[in-house]
């Protein structure tokens, strides 16, 4: 799925004052590709990803979304850094969730499920309820669900940022592993830059409150990428770009394609 985004502009009352979260933001993410957005705390990527999921409706500009040529899917699903499962449903009843809602019968949305929640390490949880989950196998549900919903677009807002480094590490692989399978197109929030570095094809950094783009960095890199990978000239000449991006206040031109 492709999604264009035109001149975002969106703000808040808070009180008396009015807090101005994105500024003609404007780019786009191609279809099968995995768009990571980076930038300060505060800059507006959370809000970002609530207005391609229609959860907010932009103040100005528009966003324009494309199905996938290959599918014609045009669903768009989102998962939060925590809280993305429901806690009254089982691990089995979360990840099916979505083929639920998709009119799948029970037999066939298990049988899906089973072989990744096997391939996440989650085999034998299926019963277990969030509260009975660590952190790390909570995000790995919740991926799962994503996954198998088999969305045009997956918004990911920050799914890793309260791991562990190990924990962190493997869950991105295991997320690479799926998204080769069937190239959905992400668009991934961090403020990791290591970490979108190893998961992207290209990289937006937006400048902090109101939130523009600075700049975009494209990553040549092959794949699958390791730790190995991390330690690399050309990976670290990357990051030292990034780093350089991340100091500017200011746009020069905010409009990215």
């Amino acid at each position: 799925m492709k999604v264009r985004c035109n001149n975002l502009c969106m703000g808040f009352q808070d009180g008396s004052r009015r807090i101005e979260a994105l500024k003609e933001l404007t780019f786009e993410c191609a279809d099968g590709e995995f768009l990571s957005i980076l930038g300060p705390s505060g800059c507006g990527k959370t809000t970002l990803l609530r207005l391609l999921a229609g959860l907010m409706k932009p103040n100005r500009g528009t966003i324009e979304p494309v199905a996938s040529q290959t599918n014609g899917n045009s669903r768009i699903l989102l998962v939060f850094q925590e809280d993305s499962l429901f806690p009254w449903m089982t691990v089995m009843q979360n990840a099916t969730f979505g083929l639920e809602m998709q009119g799948v019968s029970k037999a066939i949305r298990e049988e899906r499920a089973r072989s990744l929640l096997d391939r996440m390490g989650i085999s034998g949880r299926e019963h277990s309820f969030p509260h009975q989950l660590s952190m790390g196998m909570k995000q790995r549900v919740a991926v799962i669900s994503c996954f198998l919903s088999e969305p045009g677009l997956m918004l990911m807002d920050e799914p890793f940022g309260a791991l562990d480094s190990q924990t962190r590490s493997t869950l991105q692989q295991e997320l690479l592993s799926l998204w080769d399978q069937k190239r959905n197109s992400v668009i991934f929030v961090t403020h990791d830059v290591e970490e979108a570095l190893v998961l992207s094809d290209r990289i937006l950094v937006l400048s902090s409150q109101p939130g523009s783009v600075v700049g975009e960095i494209r990553v040549p890199l092959p794949r699958p990428r390791t730790r190995e990978t991390t330690l690399t000239d050309d990976f670290l000449s990357l990051k030292k770009d990034i780093y350089r991006l991340l100091k500017i206040r200011k746009p020069e031109s905010n409009h990215v394609a």
